[in-house]
C-alpha cells in the first residue's frame, strides 16, 4: 500500500483573531469557564512561532507527519495524478524542490560536521602551539559555519513539512473521478414506501406527536440546536442501546469518549478547519476543540505507541455528543433534525495491519448495512467520486437512506479507509510478529491503517423512521427491533387535546 500524507496545515491559537460569521456562540462564565466559536483557517489564525526564510514567514509546526518524501519523489507523477483528480491545492513542485534543497543541505551539514570532528581529534594530540592556534581557529570558523547552516536546515525541514502536509491521502484505483453525481452505486436495498395518504415530513410529525422543539432551543442556544420530548427521548436512547449491543456482538470493544480535545489530535485525524466553512468548534484561549465525530479522540487513543502485532485489528464501537458549525450549508435539507450543531452519535473505528484493511473496510460497510435493512430501512449504498472524499479517506462508501418528507435520499452513515493517513500523525504503528524462530533482528515497526464508520446518527435516523413508518392515523411504529430498548413500545400515537 502506498504511503499516504495530509491535506491539512496545523492551526494553533497565539495569533487567532475573530472572524464576523454567524456561528459564534457564546455562553455566559457563570455556565461554563469559557465560549466558543468556530476555527478560521486564515493565516491570521495560525498560532505558531514565526521565522523567516528566504524573505518569507514559515510557520513553524508543533507537531510532524512521518512523512515518505522519498516515496513521494519515486512516485511523483502519480502523486501529481492523485492530487489533481482529488482536486487538491498541494503544491507538489514546490515539495519536491524544497526536499532536493534539504537533502543537500543535510550533506552539507553532515560533512561539515565531519570536518568538525576530525579537528577536533587532531587537538587532543602534541601539537605545536602555531599549530595548535591554527586549529582552534579553523574549529571556530567551522563551528559559525555550521551553526549557520543548522539554522537553515530547520527553517528550510518546517517549511517542506507545511508544504507536504497538503498532499492529500492516496486514492484506492477503484474510485470514480469526478464530483459527487460521479459516485457509483455499489448496492440497493428495499424499495421507496408507496403512500395511500398525504405523507407528511419529520417536522410536522415532530409536531402533532409533541417530540421536539426547535423554538425553544433556538431561544436557548441558537438556531440548529432542539429538544427532543417524551418518545423521541426513548427513540434516541433506543437506537443508541440496539446499536451498541449489535455491534458489540461482532468484536467491537464499546467506548464513550472525551468530547473536548486538543486542537492538534483533531488536525493529525485530518479535520483540519477551512476558512468560513469550517466545522470544528474552538473554545478560545485554549488549544482546544469541541469533536465533531467519535473518530477523533478514539483515533487518539492509541497516540504516539506501538501496538503489539497479536492486538492487532483493535475494534471500537464509540458513543457520543458531536458537535458542528454545518457552516455553509443552506436550503430545505438543512430543516429540522437533518443538519444541526450538536448530536449523538455511533462510531466505528478498526486499527489493523495494512493488508488487512480492504477487507475490514468492506466489513464495516457490511454491518451499516446490516443494521439499516434490519430496521427495514430502504437505502442505497454508493461507492464516493474522488471529489467527495476528505484528505484522509483512501476510499469512502456512503449509505442514503430515503426520507420521504424530504422527497430525496440523505447521507445517514459513510464507511472510510484512511490506510496510513492518520497514523503518520497521529504517530501509531505495530512490530510485526516474526514467525521465526531463529531470527534474531527485531522486525522494526509500521503504521497501521486506520478506518471508521457511522453505526448510527441519531437525528437523521429518527427523521428516517418517523417519516418510513408513519401511519394514515398520524401515529408512528416502531421497527420491532427496536421495541425490547425502549421499554416494549409498538407505536408513538398523537397526544390528546
Amino acid at each position: 500500500m502506498p504511503s499516504s500524507y495530509s491535506i491539512f496545515r496545523p492551526t494553533l491559537h497565539k495569533t487567532l483573531t475573530m472572524h464576523s460569521h454567524r456561528h459564534f456562540f457564546k455562553l455566559p462564565r457563570s455556565a461554563l469557564p469559557f465560549h466558543i466559536r468556530a476555527f478560521s483557517a486564515s493565516a491570521a489564525a495560525i498560532q505558531t512561532t514565526s521565522i523567516t526564510y528566504e524573505d518569507q514567514k514559515v510557520v513553524k509546526p508543533q507537531w510532524r507527519a512521518a512523512i515518505d518524501f522519498k516515496w513521494i519523489r519515486d512516485n511523483k507523477d502519480a502523486v501529481a495524478a492523485n492530487i489533481k483528480k482529488r482536486n487538491s491545492t498541494a503544491d507538489l513542485e514546490l515539495v519536491l524542490e524544497l526536499y532536493e534543497k534539504m537533502s543537500k543541505l543535510q550533506k552539507e551539514v553532515e560533512r561539515l560536521r565531519g570536518e568538525r570532528n576530525a579537528v577536533a581529534n587532531k587537538m587532543k594530540g602534541k601539537l605545536e602551539p602555531s599549530e595548535r592556534q591554527k586549529l582552534i581557529e579553523e574549529g571556530k570558523n567551522l563551528k559559525e559555519g555550521l551553526v549557520s547552516l543548522e539554522e537553515d536546515l530547520i527553517l528550510l525541514t518546517d517549511k517542506l513539512q507545511l508544504e507536504a502536509q497538503c498532499i492529500p491521502n492516496m486514492t484506492h484505483p477503484d474510485v470514480p473521478i469526478g464530483g459527487e453525481d460521479c459516485s457509483a452505486l455499489r448496492k440497493m436495498v428495499g424499495s421507496q414506501r408507496e403512500f395511500n395518504f398525504p405523507a407528511k415530513d419529520h417536522l410536522q410529525l415532530g409536531k402533532e406527536l409533541d417530540l421536539f422543539d426547535f423554538d425553544a432551543a433556538a431561544e436557548v442556544s441558537g438556531s440548529k440546536f432542539y429538544y427532543l420530548k417524551n418518545e423521541a427521548v426513548l427513540l434516541e436512547m433506543g437506537l443508541i442501546n440496539w446499536t451498541l449491543s449489535e455491534v458489540m456482538k461482532r468484536g467491537f470493544i464499546p467506548l464513550t469518549t472525551p468530547e473536548i480535545v486538543r486542537s492538534s489530535v483533531v488536525e493529525k485525524c485530518g479535520f483540519q478547519p477551512r476558512g468560513e466553512n469550517t466545522q470544528v468548534y474552538s473554545i478560545e484561549d485554549s488549544d482546544q476543540c469541541l469533536i465533531g465525530t467519535a473518530e477523533i479522540p478514539v483515533g487518539g487513543i492509541h497516540m504516539d505507541s506501538i501496538l503489539s502485532d497479536l492486538a492487532l485489528p483493535l475494534k471500537y464501537v464509540a458513543y457520543s455528543h458531536c458537535f458542528r458549525t454545518e457552516a455553509g450549508a443552506a436550503g430545505s435539507a438543512t430543516r429540522g433534525l437533518y443538519r444541526v450543531h450538536q448530536f449523538s452519535k455511533v462510531e466505528m473505528f478498526i486499527l489493523c495491519r495494512p493488508e488487512d484493511s480492504d477487507s475490514y473496510h468492506d466489513e464495516l460497510i457490511r454491518i451499516e448495512e446490516d443494521l439499516f435493512s434490519s430496521l427495514g430501512i430502504h437505502f442505497k449504498t454508493l461507492d464516493m467520486a474522488s471529489d467527495d472524499l476528505g484528505a484522509p479517506a483512501y476510499r469512502k462508501f456512503d449509505i442514503e437512506a430515503w426520507m420521504p418528507g424530504l422527497g430525496r435520499y440523505g447521507e445517514i452513515s459513510s464507511a472510510s479507509n484512511c490506510t496510513d493517513y492518520q497514523s503518520r500523525r497521529l504517530g501509531i504503528r505495530f512490530r510485526p510478529s516474526d514467525s521465526s524462530a531463529n531470527q534474531k533482528k527485531v522486525a522494526p515497526t509500521q503504521f497501521v491503517h486506520t478506518l471508521n464508520a457511522t453505526a448510527c446518527a441519531v437525528p437523521r435516523m429518527i427523521v428516517c423512521l418517523l417519516e418510513n413508518f408513519q401511519q394514515e392515523d398520524g401515529s408512528v411504529v416502531i421497527p420491532e427491533l427496536l421495541r425490547p430498548y425502549m421499554g416494549g413500545l409498538h407505536r408513538i400515537n398523537p397526544k390528546s387535546k
